[in-house]
């Protein structure tokens, strides 16, 4: 969806649209207050008090980035050692040097829907990260916010940073030409974006449908380009049937050929 240039990142009505246009793609839901079954996860340009109303008003779980400020960096700082869990990584394995403890009744959330937590992680930064003016005593703090009454904190945590898979797929997008808009108009270049999410859209099915249980299931377009979608190959056909030959020396051939097989073996969708 393209926004003129001047947009903020947190206008709420562009969120509020966007959920709207992904809900009416998501099976089985029906009606304006969807239920909590349906999890909404945005980085702190989503946690916003109109945005989080609508979602609350939807019924809708939520799990948006929180902004810290300096007073709430100072509340931290004041909480006690057994408050602090260890953090899980992305295996849900306990992680060395990162922590997370529960900020909802140190804040005054009046002004908030009801329901809302406020969840804090610290961590030990990375080699050569500059902290920020709301981190505290060395560590990095991040904060998110969320309706979901119960879950052990780490799980809660892992489960919001886990959205930034969004992120791998704004990655492949620019890798099929979201990079630069190419055209003059704003219409035209509306239509290249379409065309750029479908592109998308049948890599990550291909992926997902065909090669799910190789590794070409997490390879970026560029390796998909270069070792499977350039394989030469000529079609033919005889006695009714048609054929797809690939090149011999294609050291990728018996994957692609692997892959096409289980795609001709879907049922039909029709």
């Amino acid at each position: 969806m393209l926004r003129p240039g001047n947009a903020g990142s947190n206008t709420a009505a562009d969120h509020i649209a966007v959920v709207e246009q992904a809900l009416v793609q998501v099976p089985g839901v029906d009606g304006y207050r969807v239920g909590k079954t349906v999890l909404i996860r945005t980085d702190s340009a989503g946690g916003t008090h109109e945005f989080l109303e609508y979602l609350t008003r939807r019924r809708l779980a939520y799990s948006v980035g929180f902004g810290l400020t300096e007073a709430i960096a100072e509340i931290v700082a004041r909480l006690l050692p057994e408050a602090w869990t260890p953090a899980y990584d992305a295996d849900g394995v306990e992680r060395d040097g990162a922590w997370v403890a529960e900020l909802t009744g140190m804040l005054d959330l009046s002004g908030w829907p009801a329901g809302m937590r406020v969840i804090v992680r610290k961590e030990t930064p990375h080699p050569g990260a500059q902290l920020r003016f709301t981190d505290s005593d060395g560590m990095r703090l991040t904060a998110f916010a969320t309706n979901t009454p119960r879950g052990q904190l780490a799980e809660l945590e892992l489960r919001h940073r886990r959205r930034a898979r969004c992120e791998d797929r704004i990655r492949t997008a620019k890798d099929c030409g979201l990079t630069n808009l190419p055209l003059h108009g704003f219409d035209q270049n509306r239509i290249w974006c379409a065309i750029v999410a479908v592109a998308c859209e049948l890599i990550a099915w291909t992926q997902m449908l065909a090669f799910d249980t190789t590794p070409a299931r997490r390879w970026e377009p560029k390796r998909l380009r270069l070792q499977l979608f350039s394989i030469a190959a000529r079609l033919t056909r005889h006695a009714r049937r048609t054929r797809l030959t690939l090149a011999a020396t294609a050291p990728h051939r018996q994957l692609l050929l692997d892959g096409l097989t289980r795609l001709a073996a879907l049922p039909d969708p029709g």
